[in-house]
């Protein structure tokens, strides 16, 4: 009998080598699912990782299980589709601050409250870094080093976490790409709680966002004890100061799986018609 050695990281990478920045938190992220991937022992064959567009929504391309990268903002609609049609996979999502709470923010609005048990995680650098440097969605409204907001956008930011809390996700989770092996307990934890996680995982942008280097400065962890009750977890969030990491909210509510129906196979269809 051939005693299989278990998968290391080096399995869960594929041959295509990233192209983000140097110093860009993405790399640690990649890191991060690939010693989560070790963690959950799922074969390969049982992960599916869905992305949008944007620097973030690379990462299936660098890691070695099925992958779709999708289009703008409609990862959380094909991921739904993926785990309601497969639920013996394992679904993660990627993308970023941009792909999931601008043009994708609907679709994780209805992802939260349907409770589709599948684990997004969020790299979120507060810019749009694909296309150099725009505000987005969570960036500060007096944040003016950029051309399309000289004065900065005067729009209060989105709030993620709080977003999803709001909306009905049953895992919240933040954590810092300066700390990658604490990514990884945490995806490893919103893949094992029932019905929708949500990571948000702080990944500074040297490149746009070069004073967020600083951010390690200032990230803190949380009680170790996660609130249960949403009541409880908003009072907590409500004087967050978007620094805060570890489980922040870990919900009971039962899995959205409807139920499945048996239909026909082809070949009793091929029988029907030629009888």
């Amino acid at each position: 009998m051939t005693i299989q050695s278990p998968l290391t990281v080096q399995d869960f990478k594929s041959d295509v080598k990233p192209i983000w920045c140097p110093g860009c938190g993405d790399h640690a992220v990649l890191l991060a699912v690939t010693k989560a991937l070790v963690e959950l022992n799922t074969p390969r064959e049982q992960i599916a990782f869905i992305s949008g567009i944007g620097c973030s929504s690379r990462i299936p391309a660098y890691t070695n299980v099925y992958g779709f990268h999708g289009v703008h903002g409609r990862a959380l609609a094909i991921a739904a589709g993926v785990k309601l049609a497969r639920p013996d996979l394992t679904v993660l999502v990627a993308g970023g601050d941009g792909d999931g709470l601008s043009i994708g923010g609907n679709h994780f609005m209805h992802a939260c409250r349907r409770n589709v048990d599948m684990t997004y995680v969020i790299m979120d650098n507060e810019v749009y870094g694909m296309t150099k440097g725009q505000a987005s969605p969570t960036t500060a409204p007096d944040w003016c080093n950029s051309k399309l907001t000289p004065h900065g956008t005067g729009v209060s930011p989105v709030e993620p976490v709080r977003l999803a809390l709001a909306a009905g996700a049953n895992f919240i989770a933040r954590g810092f790409a300066g700390n990658p092996n604490d990514v990884a307990r945490l995806i490893v934890e919103g893949v094992h709680h029932p019905g929708f996680s949500f990571i948000q995982v702080l990944s500074p942008c040297v490149t746009y966002r070069p004073e967020q280097r600083e951010w390690k400065q200032s990230v803190h962890a949380g009680q170790d004890q996660p609130p249960q009750l949403v009541a409880e977890a908003m009072h907590r969030l409500a004087s967050d100061d978007g620094f805060t990491t570890g489980v922040l909210f870990a919900g009971n509510r039962p899995a959205f799986m409807p139920e499945r129906k048996v239909t026909a196979s082809f070949a009793d269809i091929e029988k029907k018609f030629a009888s």
